[in-house]
């Protein structure tokens, strides 16, 4: 099966032509989803006793499978959170793979490891955690705020061993992302969500509802999880005054940054994150606003003991890499995965090329479009703004206009090939959302999905 013969190197120009001419298509088509039922029909089946061959198998992808795919770079993408890796992200990702690097220790993966260590300095500096903070790259926010959870609660029953076997408790808002609650579930911890008068978490609410529970509950508490830029509208929670209320009762602050944690790096928004560097563990995915390929996410801790009391794995097969020869920064012994890619090698190839300078530009283009939106949008007549444009996120409405008609609208431009701009909900309406993440996103972008709205 690994024997080179001349096909293999024809399938491998073609798909490197392939990639070639992806990479330098900054407006790739818009393609949309079909039933499998009419996939399975035009490609059949794919994977037999006999194999259907490298050419025909790429061919089918080319032409057929990833033109059911929607493409997230596309500048007119805006809907979810998009995003848009640099083209020298996308290419070092091929040699990532092509590279064959275990990353879980040091003793198979110095070299990759170092490259990741070097972006990772990068990050963690822009939250200015103290001297000694480090992290680690996950495959997402879920599995990075998942890793913190764990070493929060490993810490909170280490510190007192009548928290053992007793099921924990977090707080956090109901602006959290959807994943808080799913990697609760997964621990077994309780989540109580605090309501906000306003748009974000409080520490004064936060004590408030800390307040409230009952000593059992109370005695439960292990972890708050605040927002650095809820997925829905772009809204920062109170960090500093959450920090303050988290020292005062001991417990783990955590930071959820995966979308917003990018403008980390943008000068205009840097302080609305003031308290960030009290927290004690974050999430950023460099996969969203950081430019990077999936799947790239990262955690951070102020402590990275914690992190390894709570993860590092045992076995008799890897006291190898306790050899004075192997002996270095260990991503294994830091989050939730043994196995795991150098998933964070593009984004230092990305940044080693370009500098950290292109970076905040980057960046601050997509905050400097949310604001032209909002203001095209309040010079129309038939649309009208719902709150100020946050970080790089805008939330409208479209005067009249029912959820059906919203619905109809999306499905109408990326039927015609034009944009993927899907609706949400905000305080019970529906209304439209951007999200700007693609530097390569114009004005005339703007105009052009505007327009289709009357």
């Amino acid at each position: 099966m690994h024997t080179i013969d001349m096909d293999l190197v024809e399938m491998t120009l073609d798909v490197m032509k392939y990639t070639i001419d992806r990479i330098s298509n900054i407006t790739p088509e818009m393609g949309a989803p079909k039933k499998e039922e009419e996939l399975f029909r035009i490609v059949g089946e794919t994977v037999t006793p006999e194999g259907i061959g490298g050419e025909n198998a790429f061919q089918l992808f080319r032409d057929v499978l990833v033109k059911a795919t929607v493409p997230i770079d596309h500048p007119r993408h805006l809907a979810f959170v998009p995003a848009a890796p640099t083209r020298a992200a996308i290419m070092f990702d091929l040699v990532t793979s092509a590279s064959s690097i275990h990353g879980a220790y040091w003793m198979e993966g110095a070299g990759g490891i170092f490259c990741e260590n070097q972006a990772m300095k990068w990050l963690v500096s822009l939250t200015g955690l103290p001297e000694g903070a480090f992290g680690v790259f996950t495959s997402g926010g879920t599995a990075a705020n998942l890793s913190a959870m764990v070493a929060a609660r490993e810490e909170w029953r280490t510190r007192d061993s009548r928290n053992v076997g007793k099921k924990a408790l977090l707080l956090t808002s109901h602006g959290a992302h959807s994943s808080i609650q799913a990697m609760a579930k997964v621990i077994d911890a309780d989540v109580v969500m605090i309501d906000c008068e306003e748009e974000n978490l409080t520490g004064r609410e936060l004590q408030n509802g800390i307040n409230e529970l009952e000593e059992k509950d109370r005695n439960r508490l292990f972890a708050v999880v605040a927002t650095g830029g809820t997925t829905n509208a772009g809204i920062i929670d109170q960090l500093d005054t959450i920090a303050d209320v988290c020292e005062k009762e001991q417990v783990w602050f955590h930071v959820d940054c995966a979308y917003g944690g990018g403008a980390l790096a943008a000068p205009s928004v840097r302080h609305l994150f003031n308290g960030i560097e009290r927290a004690d563990s974050i999430t950023i995915d460099p996969h969203k606003w950081l430019f990077s390929p999936y799947d790239c996410g990262a955690v951070i801790y102020k402590d990275l003991e914690l992190a390894k009391n709570a993860h590092s794995q045992k076995g008799a097969y890897l006291e190898i890499f306790k050899d004075a020869g192997a002996d270095g920064f260990n991503p294994a012994d830091y989050q939730i995965q043994l196995t795991r890619r150098i998933r964070g090698m593009p984004l230092w190839f990305s940044l080693a090329m370009h500098g950290t300078n292109k970076y905040r530009q980057a960046i601050e283009t997509g905050i400097s479009l949310a604001k032209k939106a909002a203001k095209k949008i309040e010079e129309r007549e038939n649309l009208e703004l719902i709150r100020p444009a946050s970080l790089s996120v805008v939330l409208f409405r479209r005067k009249d206009w029912t959820p059906e008609q919203y619905k109809d609208w999306t499905y109408k431009n990326h039927r015609e090939g034009l944009a993927l701009v899907t609706p949400t909900s905000w305080k019970k309406e529906t209304v439209i959302r951007f999200c700007f993440i693609n530097p390569d996103t114009t004005e005339e972008d703007i105009d052009m999905i505007l327009d289709t709205l009357g």
